[in-house]
């Protein structure tokens, strides 16, 4: 569970390494609806691209956010904000390619 509200990265890639995130699992087990924005930091590109934005998570369920799998290449990161620290867990399958 994320415990600050703060944009927080969950998931950065080595410099010899490229990860594949094949799966993205929320569960917000709260009866409050709080929301999740996901960035990526590319940082080849020194950018940062939103892949959610304010996303709304219903109460006491479980979320799929990907439908296709997501690459971090070369220290690129997978970052998260969300709006309450409440007991919001966030589950990643991934790949690494080294």
């Amino acid at each position: 569970a994320l415990a600050t509200t703060s944009e927080t990265a969950l998931l950065t890639s080595a410099s010899t390494e490229t990860i594949i995130i094949k799966s993205i699992r929320i569960t917000n087990n709260t009866a409050n609806t709080p929301t999740v924005s996901m960035d990526v930091l590319d940082n080849s590109a020194s950018t940062e691209f939103t892949i959610f934005n304010t996303k709304s998570l219903t109460a006491n369920n479980s979320e799929e956010l990907l439908s296709v799998p997501l690459v971090l290449e070369s220290s690129d990161a997978l970052k998260a904000t969300i709006s309450s620290t409440d007991s919001i867990h966030i589950g990643i399958s991934y790949l690494v390619i080294t």
